[in-house]
Order: structure tokens, then C-alpha cells, then sequence
């Protein structure tokens, strides 16, 4: 995780020389140091260990580059990556990665999805496109549960902004396919104010 705020296009065994290049330069050190604490006395939202995922470095509710979300489960993470789902195999997890204001500009017709949250444990997702009920990826979501999977929600209300790790989520209900409209159950509520952005849908 810390790599990809070093520099995303390089591996992540890069960061020892990164960290290197840092402690040797004792000015950009305390520097750090103190911007840390002051970012430290900002911090307006508890942020606790997720039970469910006690093994790795994630906070619930607390922010997220797209590259510190996955390599938080073990993801290679390249900087010219840019889809909004991923599924890690090794940790059997699948990662959504949801904006919720979306606009022409700045997204393709195919990737305009509806994604909403119907109420702070009740969250609406749009699978890519392509996916079929039936398909290996389609019943992967349905069955998740005993398959043995999991489903994290990370959300940002722009793509300006960082994203919040709403935490696990289990499959509800579905219609449709290409893409399958599903309703997830959150396992923790959404705080207020990720419920007053994401609450708002685009189509």
C-alpha cells in the first residue's frame, strides 16, 4: 500500500528503495513526520478493524487511493489500471470500486452504471456490462457465500476523490443480466454522509 503512494508504476518491492531514498534525507523525513501529526488532529470519523477481514490493512470507513485498496489484498497494483471491479483470487475476494457521480465526460456510455445506495445497509451495484447470470463471474456473486468469497464496497462520490472502504457486503437479490443489477447487504452502515452522496443516482 505504501508503494503505490511512492510510485504505482513500479512493483511493489520497489518501496525499500524508496524508503531508503527518504530516511536519507533528513529534512524531507521530520517534514513527514509532521504532516502526519497534523493530519493526525484531523481525523473526524472512527475508523475500526473490519472483523471480518482482521488480517489485513484496511479500516472500515476510512479513505483509499484505488492503488492502497488493492494492494491492501495483495494486488500488483499498475498505475494505468482503471476498472471498477477486480477479483483476487488469492484471497478470494472480489473489490468494487464505485463512483456515484458520473458524467460524459469523464466516463464511457458502457460504464455509466447505476450504482446507488438504497439505504445505509442496502447498496444497488450494476455489474460490467458482459455479465451473465450464468456465467462463471455471475454466480460467483450469487453464491459468494458458499463459495467461500468475499465482496468489499470502496465508494467515492467523484473520481476527484479518495475512496471510502464501506466494508463486506452479501448478496440479496438480483434482475437482469449484462449487466446484472444486484442489491447487496452491507455489513456495517454507511456513515451519514457517504448515505447523503451515494443515495443519489445517475440513471
Amino acid at each position: 500500500m505504501l508503494n503505490t503512494a511512492f510510485d504505482s508504476r513500479q512493483p511493489s518491492r520497489a518501496v525499500e528503495g524508496h524508503l531508503a531514498k527518504l530516511w536519507a534525507n533528513p529534512a524531507r523525513h521530520e517534514e513527514l513526520l509532521e504532516v502526519a501529526e497534523i493530519l493526525r488532529g484531523r481525523i473526524n470519523r472512527l475508523t475500526p478493524v473490519v472483523e471480518e477481514i482482521v488480517h489485513l490493512p484496511l479500516r472500515l470507513h476510512a479513505r483509499y487511493s484505488r492503488g492502497e485498496a488493492l494492494a491492501a489484498f495483495g494486488m500488483e497494483v499498475s498505475g494505468s489500471m482503471v476498472a471498477g471491479v477486480q477479483w483476487l483470487p488469492d484471497q478470494q475476494a472480489d473489490v468494487f470500486l464505485v463512483t456515484i457521480s458520473k458524467n460524459e465526460r469523464q466516463f464511457s456510455p458502457t460504464t455509466m452504471y447505476n450504482d446507488r445506495a438504497i439505504s445505509r445497509t442496502r447498496f444497488q451495484w450494476e455489474s460490467q456490462g458482459r455479465t451473465r447470470e450464468q456465467s462463471a463471474t455471475g454466480q460467483r456473486y450469487i453464491n459468494h457465500e458458499t463459495l467461500g468469497s468475499t465482496v468489499h464496497l470502496f465508494l467515492r462520490e467523484t473520481k476527484e476523490d479518495a475512496y471510502n472502504y464501506a466494508g463486506p457486503m452479501s448478496y440479496v437479490e438480483h434482475e437482469g443480466e449484462r449487466p446484472m443489477r444486484i442489491v447487496w447487504e452491507l455489513a456495517h452502515p454507511l456513515p451519514a454522509d457517504v448515505f447523503h452522496y451515494a443515495k443519489v443516482t445517475t440513471g
